[in-house]
């Protein structure tokens, strides 16, 4: 009976203890977050430079906000180098490593970097005029299409292009007669991304092919051995891992991937 008894007023004096020292935090927080509450506020300002910013001029900004992750994909070089990342990953037996994360920003940092001279151009072209009140919006749009389509023209295999212009041609459109560079830009966007996935592909056959022959030689040799009970992948993914890193694949890779958009 004393036992319990005690149990229970030392229960009740840690209960006390405990209000108590939540209060008091409260009563401290509280106060801070009063002599504090100017260093809260939240002042936002935009700089439209030397002219305003129109309600038409400001929702083309957002939209175009809206979809740049689309227009990173569609419109540059970042489907085809990360779709060969993709693969090599695979060929070389791997799930998860290297991440999707880094396989994603390793993309995108290449494809800046190929992208470097045409968004130069872009830029000189379009965008600095536009910001210096040279240029209307609808031309700033045109000269930014130029470089654009330059480097999409580069990239895009003829089959392509007279797949884009048989749809224009089913559609009733009137199909342009001219060269691919009178060809519209929203046609030449699908054929632009046909062609960099078929040189995605390309490219992921040529990076599989030699891990395929260790995959078949590592099983052959363990048939032969007899064992049959071992996964080929406990051999094969060391061996592969060993044979891309002594040949410097990755400097090699991410080389002629870049150079492959000259």
């Amino acid at each position: 009976m004393t036992s319990t008894f005690l149990t229970t007023w030392s229960n009740s004096q840690y209960e006390m203890k405990y209000s108590k020292l939540i209060l008091t935090g409260a009563a401290v927080v509280g106060a801070v977050l009063s002599a504090t509450s100017g260093a809260w506020a939240l002042d936002l300002a935009i700089d439209t430079g030397s002219h305003g910013t129109g309600p038409l001029e400001l929702a083309t900004l957002l939209t175009l906000i809206t979809l740049a992750p689309a227009l990173l994909i569609m419109l540059t070089s970042f489907t085809r180098i990360v779709i060969v990342l993709s693969l090599l990953r695979q060929a070389l037996g791997l799930q998860q490593t290297p991440p999707n994360i880094v396989i994603t920003g390793l993309a995108l940092f290449l494809t800046m970097l190929v992208m470097a001279p045409t968004w130069t151009r872009i830029q000189s072209s379009a965008v600095d005029p536009y910001m210096a009140g040279k240029l209307a919006p609808k031309d700033a749009v045109a000269n930014a299409q130029g470089p654009l389509r330059d480097f999409m023209l580069r990239q895009t295999r003829i089959q392509d292009i007279e797949m884009a212009r048989g749809l224009l041609a089913k559609s009733d459109l009137k199909l342009p007669s001219g060269p691919p560079t009178e060809l519209p830009f929203y046609a030449l966007v699908p054929a632009f991304v046909s062609s960099e996935l078929t040189s995605a592909f390309r490219v992921g056959f040529l990076i599989f092919l030699p891990f395929l022959v260790i995959d078949l030689v590592v099983s052959a040799v363990l048939m032969g051995l007899g064992m049959f009970m071992l996964p080929p992948a406990v051999i094969t993914i060391p061996l592969k891992l060993l044979i891309f890193v002594l040949a410097s694949g990755w400097p090699l890779l991410l080389g002629n991937l870049g150079a492959s958009f000259s």
